[in-house]
């Protein structure tokens, strides 16, 4: 059962080309998934009535992620809606933008509810960008990843983030238990 606002919007953050085309880069990790995962919280926000709003990160000149670069649009296969907004940024956290937070809040919504990539970077400044603006946070434990760094495999990442959230407030959920898949 869960036990969100029916406000609560859902944002997905950074899921573009670039993340799983494999041109510049390989593919996310768990690629397949993750957009398999997403795709059911969409349905299910979509089911009930609830805004999408997809992020789009602006790269500087070179990056795969850079306006205009192949890599650059959200992910077809999410299949935004021509009425679900996209807003730009060019810095980790989302909520940079004013212009999130204004649309957030214009949704009646005092919570949001977070899904997408990279973990460690833009997942993790917008959940605190999120918690700085006063929004209560809801992150979809499983639709968020990154690519192994180091000595740290993905899992492990996203296993050592997804604690870091829920220390900082946020509450996890995964998307079967969201959109009861």
């Amino acid at each position: 059962m869960n036990t969100h606002s029916p406000a609560a919007p859902v944002i997905v953050i950074d899921l573009q080309i670039g993340m799983f085309d494999g041109v510049l880069e390989p593919p996310i990790h768990d690629a397949g998934t993750l957009v398999e995962r997403a795709r059911a919280v969409l349905a299910w926000a979509r089911r009930s009535g609830r805004h999408i709003a997809f992020i789009r990160h602006d790269g500087p000149a070179g990056d795969p992620l850079t306006p205009g670069a192949p890599g650059w649009p959200v992910w077809p296969a999410l299949g935004q809606a021509n009425d679900e907004p996209t807003f730009a940024k060019n810095v980790g956290n989302a909520f940079s933008n004013p212009a999130l937070a204004a649309w957030v809040t214009d949704q009646g919504a005092d919570e949001v509810i977070l899904l997408g990539a990279q973990t460690e970077c833009c997942v993790a400044a917008t959940v605190q960008g999120a918690i700085d603006t006063g929004f209560k946070v809801t992150v979809v434990s499983d639709a968020h990843g990154t690519w192994d760094s180091g000595n740290e495999s993905a899992d492990e990442i996203i296993a050592r983030h997804n604690s870091a959230f829920a220390a900082a407030g946020a509450k996890l959920v995964t998307a079967q238990s969201l959109a009861n898949i």
